[in-house]
Order: C-alpha cells, then sequence, then structure tokens
C-alpha cells in the first residue's frame, strides 16, 4: 500500500553514471589524454594548441551564458575584461615578481570589481544600451592596452613564460592540464550555482524582472552577482591565455572577440555548460581544423571563418535553442529523466 503512495519522484533511483560530477571528471580525463596523443605522434602540436584555445574561451563562454542564459542580460564586454586579466597575470609575474597563485587571484579580483560597477550600471539601462555600456567598457580598456606602454608594453604586447607552480616550471602540455583543470572546476563551479536557488532566482529574473521581484528576488543583489561571476570568468580566461599562449596584444582583446564569444553561446545553446564547450569548439576549432582541409572550401581564402556567421543565421531561424536543444529534441526521455533528477536535488536542497 505504501509502495502504491509513493511518488513518481520518489522512486526515481538516478544511476551513478548520470552523476553530473562524474561527467565533468570524465570530461577533464578525457581532454587531458589529449597530449599523450600529441606526444606519440598521432595528434599534431598544432592541434593541441587549438584545443587549449577552446578550453581557455570556453571558461569566458560560460560566464557569458550564465549572464545571458540565465540572468537575461547581455555583455559585449568579454574580450576587454579578458585582456584586463591576461596583462594584469602577466604584469605580477614578470614585473612585479608575484607567485602564479598571487597573479591569478589579482587578475580575476581587479575585474571583477568593475564587473560589480557595470552591475550597478545595470539597474539603470537594458538590452541594446546595456550592451553599448558594455561595449564602451570594453574599447576604454583596449585603448588603456595601447597606451600604458610601462604595463602592457603598447602594441608591441606583453610576455610572459609558463607558469611556475610550487616550484616546478611548467612547460606547454602541464600548462595544457592546468587549462583542463580550470574548465572542470568552473564546470563544476557554474553547475553547482544554476543548479540552487540563486540560479533559480536568476532563471526566474530573467523570466519577468517583475515577477521575480514579486517573489522576493533582490534584483540589485542578483544583478551583481551575474555580472561580477561573467567578469571573474571572463578575466580568468584571460590568465589562463596569456600563461599558455605567453603573449598579449592589444590587437587579440577587440570586439571581433567579445562577438565570438557570443556566438559560442548562441550556438551552442543558452542554459546549456557542455552546450557551450560544443559551440565554442564550433567556433575557435571548427574553421581550422575541418574547413581548411576540405577541397573547396579550404582553398577559397577567408570563406572558412564565414562559417560561423551563417551557422548562427541557421541556429537562430531553426535551432533557437543551439546544439544542446538539438540534442535533448533528439533524446526527449533523456531530457525528462534530467528534469526529474533535478526537480529531487532542487527538492531536498529546499528542505
Amino acid at each position: 500500500m505504501n509502495e502504491m503512495n509513493e511518488s513518481p519522484l520518489a522512486s526515481l533511483k538516478p544511476s551513478p553514471w548520470s552523476s553530473p560530477y562524474l561527467r565533468f571528471v570524465l570530461f577533464g580525463l578525457l581532454a587531458a589524454s589529449l597530449p599523450l596523443l600529441s606526444g606519440s605522434g598521432l595528434m599534431k602540436s598544432s592541434t593541441l594548441n587549438y584545443i587549449g584555445n577552446v578550453l581557455v574561451y570556453a571558461v569566458a563562454a560560460l560566464g557569458l551564458n550564465l549572464l545571458l542564459g540565465y540572468a537575461g542580460l547581455i555583455s559585449l564586454g568579454t574580450a576587454g575584461f579578458m585582456g584586463l586579466g591576461s596583462y594584469i597575470a602577466a604584469y605580477a609575474v614578470k614585473d612585479m615578481g608575484l607567485s602564479f597563485w598571487a597573479a591569478l587571484t589579482a587578475a580575476v579580483l581587479i575585474p571583477t570589481l568593475i564587473g560589480l560597477l557595470i552591475g550597478l550600471i545595470s539597474l539603470r539601462i537594458e538590452g541594446i544600451y546595456l550592451a553599448i555600456a558594455t561595449l564602451c567598457v570594453s574599447e576604454i580598456l583596449l585603448k588603456s592596452f595601447e597606451q600604458a606602454d610601462s604595463i602592457t608594453g603598447g602594441m608591441q604586447g606583453k610576455s610572459v613564460s609558463y607558469p611556475v607552480i610550487f616550484g616546478h616550471t611548467f612547460n606547454r602540455s602541464s600548462t595544457y592540464i592546468l587549462l583542463v583543470v580550470a574548465l572542470t572546476l568552473v564546470m563544476i563551479l557554474t553547475h553547482n550555482f544554476v543548479s540552487g536557488q540563486k540560479g533559480r532566482a536568476l532563471h526566474a529574473m530573467r523570466g519577468s524582472e517583475v515577477a521575480a521581484q514579486a517573489m522576493g528576488v533582490n534584483l540589485l543583489q542578483y544583478r551583481l552577482i551575474a555580472f561580477s561571476l561573467a567578469t571573474a570568468y571572463a578575466a580568468l580566461s584571460g590568465a589562463l591565455y596569456v600563461f599558455f599562449i605567453k603573449f598579449s596584444y592589444p590587437s587579440v582583446w577587440n570586439l571581433n572577440l567579445s562577438l565570438y564569444v557570443l556566438a559560442a553561446v548562441v550556438i551552442g545553446g543558452l542554459r546549456s555548460i557542455y552546450g557551450t564547450i560544443i559551440g565554442t569548439f564550433v567556433v575557435w576549432a571548427v574553421p581550422d581544423l575541418v574547413l581548411k582541409k576540405l577541397p573547396v572550401v579550404g582553398g577559397i581564402n577567408g570563406l572558412p571563418y564565414i562559417f560561423n556567421g551563417i551557422l548562427i543565421i541557421l541556429v537562430v531561424m531553426f535551432a533557437p535553442q543551439g546544439i544542446s536543444g538539438l540534442w535533448q529534441a533528439k533524446f526527449p526521455l533523456k531530457r525528462k529523466k534530467k528534469e526529474k533528477e533535478e526537480a529531487i536535488s532542487g527538492k531536498k536542497e529546499d528542505e
């Protein structure tokens, strides 16, 4: 009799393989195994560099997805904060002689404080005007990178060596492993955030700020949280970039980069962690690793890079939820099971 009264959610027993943390760890292990392929000659060294760039940019894209997908706020200043994080990290290590961890902390905290200020401004402006405001901040930072020769090196850029952690000097492969660890931790952090009470509050704010405010959601608090997290992710991405590439030039941190990050989020899918990773791979790796090697497309100069624009148009027209939305539409049973598991976890958290 008791068994008949049990709810369907109570009878649902997720398998160990359905644990998101296990999937994140498996993703990290798979990505961390790629240097072995490169060392054995099964993968080109340049391919590993492209994958490393994907890992770096995926961190910034996850931050923008938090801001755009969950909070419903648009930003075109991602590139500026990435550049700021990269220059702070390089200056702290090379000119100030700080440790890797101290430089990384400074590279994340300082841009985050600026992100908090933008969060305060966001209460006054919305939509396209907020995007223009963040673009202005990014352009101010870009001009500062060009003019502050003593800190950034000006147009010649800033160079830095591979990181030294606990007395061990990293090389390219070990720095790549560092990128994998950083992205995996960011994925776990993002999952915990969006699955908790704050993530649900951001989602409610995205749907209707008036309704969210009526439910007790503090708009100022959650806008500050959204902007600070997105800025921290972008700054962390920039710091990882300079330690992996070992150079930072002002020309890298322009509007095109912010638009590429936005394209990765749109193509991969809003409110999807794995979709963001896939979208980042499509934007930064597919044109060079796939399209350039095709017989006809690869022979036309610049044509592979038009692919991203065409793909965005197709996604907006035929798949508004991005690649992750197509996957969920193809496997609706898995989606429903995931929703039930999230409902269980949310119910336990509320209790």
